[in-house]
């Protein structure tokens, strides 16, 4: 695209055979991290787009809930130099940038040996990042912002594509505002809600059945919600120089219809006057995960579903419902005129775990036991990602139940009117 052209097309765009079978690999990626862990499309969507577009990205969220795992899988499967740290305020630069060269230093140059730290890496995964110390975090700015990692008086062009950060809590420390800004995206990763109760079990014990038959333990932590031990047989799926050929197409996709920027614009001042603190750097950046995720899917030109990226621009976890209210219902517009778009579809398979889940909430909903507002809010929602199910689904027996949960739901709310 030329200086000179305006960012809004003005010439069909179209994407030639090489990106449309790199674009291919991507979602086998996708689908293989789909199924291995439960309940993770969207965040796994996520590690994609940013990979595609050279983006770093922050997780958030409790221990055990595969946000190590989900990352040193997506390396295996794209073949990629991979390191990863768990930090603590007694790390030290030498375990994640390398040893200061001995030899060179005796010869009066300070540097470091960087084979296999992070520097050499082209994914990183560092848990527990805001929990390292100024000398770490110093260091990490550069390499975020320039990919550049300065040692003594000489500075290293680092290969990496991207770095994914973990986090328990969100930082409140201003020291740490820097590093926090420099993740473009967040997203959650929490423990399985109720409704993939019986998916997380049986998928556990098959890897507990799995790792004894192999002789060792399965319980490597980050793996819960997916197949502990499974990771070490993944094959790549796509090459990590593959993976860069997207990217450097996506510069000529950075052209947007003036409708998708239209809508952006007024996505965007929606959420700052929510409260939701969203930079000038950030909203140009977020471009390029919209143009990312509609090459990952293999089209040419953005849509309103690449608008999902923006539930992930949330600065603390209580702005999380704030962001989803305001660009939740572009995202249920587009999926309800496009339903193929949804990340991912149940199959008419998942109908008897689906039935099986309703009739245990209906029985609490009417059961006669009081609920809290707590209970009540949380079986609400349940009931609503049920019904997007049913409707994905989509045959007569998953429509005709996905009435009774409106029904269902319309009973709730009038006797909560009346009760209140």
């Amino acid at each position: 695209m030329s200086v000179s052209e305006p960012i809004a097309t003005q010439r069909m765009l179209s994407l030639d055979a090489e990106v449309l079978r790199i674009a291919q690999k991507v979602r086998e990626v996708g689908r293989a991290l789909d199924e291995r862990y439960l309940d993770k499309s969207e965040l796994i969507r996520m590690l994609l787009v940013t990979l595609v577009a050279g983006e770093h990205m922050l997780i958030v969220g409790p221990p055990g809930t595969a946000k190590s795992a989900l990352v040193r899988h997506l390396a295996r499967l794209i073949d990629a130099r991979y390191f990863e740290y768990l930090l603590t305020r007694f790390s030290e630069p030498n375990e994640i940038f390398g040893p200061i060269d001995i030899k060179a230093f005796r010869e009066g140059t300070y540097v470091r040996r960087v084979e296999a730290m992070l520097p050499d890496a082209d994914i990183v995964f560092l848990d527990e990042i805001f929990k390292s110390n100024s000398a770490i975090l110093n260091s990490l700015l550069s390499i975020l912002n320039e990919r550049r990692f300065f040692t003594g008086s000489a500075s290293i062009q680092v290969p990496l594509s991207s770095l994914y950060g973990a986090t328990n809590e969100i930082p409140n420390d201003d020291a740490l505002g820097a590093v926090f800004d420099r993740f473009l995206v967040r997203t959650l990763s929490d423990n399985l809600d109720s409704f993939h109760f019986h998916g997380l079990i049986e998928r556990g014990l098959r890897g507990e059945v799995e790792g004894l038959a192999q002789g060792s333990s399965s319980a490597s932590g980050g793996d819960i919600g997916g197949l502990p031990g499974g990771e070490a047989a993944a094959r790549p799926l796509v090459s990590l120089a593959e993976i860069r050929v997207l990217k450097a197409r996506l510069a000529r996709h950075l052209q947007f219809p003036e409708e998708f920027l239209a809508r952006y614009k007024g996505l965007v001042f929606q959420i700052r006057s929510e409260g939701v603190t969203l930079s000038d750097r950030r909203v140009v950046k977020l471009l390029k995960l919209f143009a990312a995720s509609a090459l990952v899917d293999g089209r040419p030109t953005v849509d309103d579903g690449d608008f999902f990226v923006l539930r992930h621009v949330w600065n603390s976890v209580d702005q999380i419902p704030i962001v989803e209210d305001i660009v939740g219902p572009v995202l249920e517009r587009h999926r309800r005129d496009h339903p193929e778009a949804r990340i991912r579809r149940p199959s008419a398979r998942d109908l008897d775990g689906i039935l099986a889940e309703l009739g245990v909430i209906r029985n609490l909903l009417l059961g006669g036991e009081p609920l809290s507002d707590v209970q009540l809010f949380s079986q609400l929602r349940n009931l609503q990602e049920i019904r997007a199910a049913l409707q994905a689904i989509g045959t007569d027996t998953a429509q005709t139940m996905a009435a009774e949960v409106d029904k269902l739901l319309e009973g709730v709310f009038e006797s909560s009117k009346w009760s209140g």
